[in-house]
């Protein structure tokens, strides 16, 4: 692993941290933060022209795929920028590593979510509680509401899984 494809994974670790706490907090990926993970992955592989190719090619092919779900509602626009800024940076075994452990995880936050459905709706956090129950609150409301779930959390915890994968 080169130095530049070093540094760009570990500023790839907060910003990924950075994304899920901000789909939890308000349901949406900005588009600079997709940008600059795309720009991180581009500068990690410069070493590597030819799996720098691979891994645009393979990034194209998962964005045509995730635009015809997201067509079909089946996934946010947010969620396909983040998984293509992702893939950006990745070779294509590092893609498929990435796809199976958002999907574990993503099983996890859906199942996290069927839970809230029979734990009791909590009253407003009042001023003063816990990070933990006002995120509960928050989420329970949202839950009732129908909203849709925090798929950049999945998304996060498989990037960082598959960067911290790849090793040091």
């Amino acid at each position: 692993m080169s130095w530049l494809s070093y540094i760009a994974s570990i500023l790839e670790i907060p910003l990924l941290l950075y994304v899920a706490t901000l789909d939890v907090a308000t349901r949406m990926i900005r588009n600079d933060v997709c940008l600059l993970l795309a720009l991180l992955g581009i500068a990690g592989q410069l070493a590597s022209p030819m799996q720098l190719a691979e891994s645009l090619i393979a990034a194209t092919i998962l964005f045509l795929l995730l635009f015809a779900l997201y067509q079909r509602g089946g996934i946010g626009g947010g969620d396909v920028k983040l998984l293509v800024a992702l893939a950006i940076g990745l070779p294509p075994t590092g893609l498929i590593q990435l796809l199976a452990v958002t999907s574990l995880a993503g099983g996890v936050l859906a199942l996290v979510h069927l839970v809230m459905r029979v734990l009791p709706h909590p009253r407003l956090a009042p001023v003063g509680s816990s990070l933990a129950r006002r995120v509960y609150a928050i989420e329970r409301w949202r839950h009732m509401r129908h909203a849709p779930l925090p798929y950049g959390v999945a998304i996060a915890c498989g990037g960082i899984w598959t960067i911290l994968s790849r090793g040091f």
